[in-house]
């Protein structure tokens, strides 16, 4: 069987280096907000080409965070994609607020920033932007909405490790952003952890303040904050792999130029890039019409896929108060999309039977 991911062999392929990296956090004593987590929130921010980057526990208290640092909560209005993953919408539950959904574009899955004025009102305070499977959203037209109306504009780039809108980084596009290195991301801890990156040094102690208990000074708390600190290990551990990430990202694009070559003449949606964008490619995902019953095929095959997502926030029953509204663009993503193997791992051979194996269902 292909699998989808192979964790193992993408860890494996840094194993000595992330011993050592876990040696000497055993070996310094020092296991919580120390030079471990300094140094890779240095290395992100510099990545990212902005100015601060927080390390927190993971993509959902990254975004979380960020609202809460603006000030954002309860009365205020978030306006969320409906084409996403739930902790979008979570992130602004979590900060008292409520989350407004908005369609996304049929062909790039981001929300469509056409549909967004409509659903402004004077209690909505911010925008979050998702670069779903690694591919940017649309953000110029975002940020200019956003400039009207006095909005904060939120990036969720927990699968956009790296990607560029018009020859910039996510993660420096919007007012603050928020990422993701759950182990299955293109840059992943071996466990839970993420980041907040943002040019805005206010927001960024704010954050700073809450991840630790309201604190800057141990059993001084100037706030109600959280618990969500990014721990050293797992920063020593990122801090192994950063340096990888852009070669991963190449491998990644490549296997994405093999996918679109060969399955282009197929009854397949395949992926579509906005001319100004690079994706991560976290996912490579096609439509069809006929998904559940091609990935059965594909499982029998020896082929791994998954689906991302099947159930669309609104019809979760964590948001039964969305579950009579219909947004049909949403739901037909969501019946139709099947994600592909994709890993920097995949040799040559486990790409062509993918396609051979997708091309012999298909013809």
């Amino acid at each position: 069987m292909i699998p989808f991911l192979d964790l193992k062999a993408i860890n494996l392929a840094h194993r000595d280096e992330l011993i050592n990296a876990f040696t000497r956090v055993i070996d310094s004593g020092w296991y919580v907000l120390g030079n471990e987590v300094k140094q890779f929130e240095a290395s992100f921010a510099d990545y990212c080409n902005v100015d601060h980057c927080v390390g927190v526990s993971n993509g959902l208290d990254a975004l979380h965070l960020i609202l809460r640092a603006y000030g954002i909560g309860a009365g205020d209005e978030v306006i969320v994609p409906t084409n996403t993953y739930i902790a979008t919408w979570l992130a602004a539950t979590y900060a008292g607020a409520t989350p407004v959904p908005v369609e996304p574009c049929i062909d790039t899955y981001n929300i469509d920033p056409s549909l967004i004025e409509a659903a402004i009102t004077p209690r909505t305070k911010a925008i979050i932007a998702v670069h779903l499977y690694g591919q940017p959203a649309d953000m110029d037209p975002i940020m200019a909405i956003a400039e009207k109306h006095g909005l904060k504009v939120i990036e969720d780039a927990a699968q956009a490790h790296g990607a560029l809108y018009k020859g910039r980084k996510v993660g420096s596009l919007g007012h603050a952003a928020g990422f993701s290195f759950y182990p299955g991301k293109n840059l992943g801890a071996i466990g839970d952890a993420g980041a907040v990156t943002t040019n805005d040094a206010e927001l960024a102690e704010k954050v700073r303040v809450l991840v630790n208990y309201g604190s800057k000074v141990k059993y001084h708390n100037e706030v109600q904050g959280f618990n969500c600190r990014l721990d050293e290990l797992q920063a020593a551990l990122l801090a192994v792999k950063l340096p990888a990430l852009d070669q991963e990202t190449a491998r990644r694009k490549e296997i994405a130029a093999q996918y679109t070559v060969a399955l282009q003449e197929l009854d397949l949606v395949l992926p579509s890039i906005m001319d100004n964008a690079e994706s991560a490619w976290h996912l490579y995902v096609v439509r069809s019409k006929n998904r559940d019953q091609l990935q059965i095929d594909l499982s029998a095959n020896g082929v791994a896929t998954m689906i991302h997502y099947p159930i669309p926030p609104h019809q979760q029953p964590a948001y039964a108060e969305f579950n009579g509204v219909s947004y049909p663009i949403a739901e037909q993503i969501h019946q139709q999309v099947l994600s592909l193997p994709m890993g920097p791992t995949m040799s040559h051979d486990d790409v062509s039977k993918v396609i051979n194996v997708i091309i012999e269902l298909l013809k």
